[in-house]
């Protein structure tokens, strides 16, 4: 379980995960070796597994984010594992995840324009496997992005 220190490191790291660990360690009062254990620690039990570079993908020219909703046809045995065999394939869909009811899958698709994500929906989207039903939601703003959890 964690403690009031390691709870104050997370609390710290999700902030800012680019802090040195010197610096994470001076604001959460605790030497340098100290936080460096308590990481080791934490990410060799999986409570902290790793970090990863936050890509802003309209400053690469990618206007239009779109939210696929798919159902997908069940009757067929193997449908979820290949639907998103495949969608992996597809660069621009960035996230793939699986739900519990009438909604099986979303993904989330960038596209350049919307000329560029007609031609990925017609060619790409529109051949992967088993689809039974798709929705498409554009994506307008986003509200809130955040993975901060409440230590």
């Amino acid at each position: 379980m964690l403690d009031d220190i390691d709870r104050r490191i997370l609390r710290h790291f999700q902030g800012e995960p680019s802090l040195s660990v010197a610096e994470l360690a001076e604001r959460c009062r605790i030497s340098p070796g100290v936080c460096w254990r308590r990481i080791e620690k934490m990410q060799t039990a999986g409570i902290i597994e790793g970090q990863e570079a936050v890509i802003d993908w309209a400053a690469l020219g990618y206007a239009v984010e779109v939210s696929l909703r798919v159902t997908l046809d069940k009757t067929q045995a193997r449908a979820f594992d290949e639907f998103t065999d495949a969608a992996r394939q597809v660069a621009e869909v960035i996230e793939i995840q699986t739900f519990l009811g009438r909604v099986d899958v979303r993904l989330s698709v960038i596209a350049r324009d919307m000329s560029h994500y007609q031609q990925l929906y017609r060619d790409r989207i529109l051949t992967l496997p088993h689809i039974a039903d798709i929705e498409a939601l554009m994506h307008i703003a986003r509200v809130k992005s955040d993975e901060v959890l409440p230590v």
